[in-house]
């Protein structure tokens, strides 16, 4: 049922050309070069530390490692995360 109604929404998406990300429920990642990187559309933090940030979505979660990585804005919608990004990967 679930993938019928995805396929519905995208389709929806398409036809108006409305932002996949938001009539989808897609979480929005934004990476700049390797010195931060902008998370939209989560549904929170499993865990955090300097080297490894664990983030829920609804896609599964996405897991950043780094160094010195800080957490400079957690809003319900947005994550700001600044330092050096190593390796990022959605596990589903």
């Amino acid at each position: 049922m679930k993938n019928k109604m995805d396929n519905f929404k995208y389709n929806v998406s398409e036809a108006l050309e409305l932002p996949k990300d938001v009539v989808l429920d897609l979480p929005k990642i934004i990476i700049t070069g390797n010195i931060g990187l902008n998370i939209s559309n989560h549904k929170g933090i499993i865990e955090y530390t300097q080297e490894i940030l664990r983030i829920n979505s609804s896609i599964g979660i996405i897991k950043i490692w780094g160094s010195n990585m800080e957490l400079k804005t957690i809003l319900s919608e947005e994550i700001i995360v600044v330092g050096l990004i190593e390796k990022l990967e959605i596990i589903s």
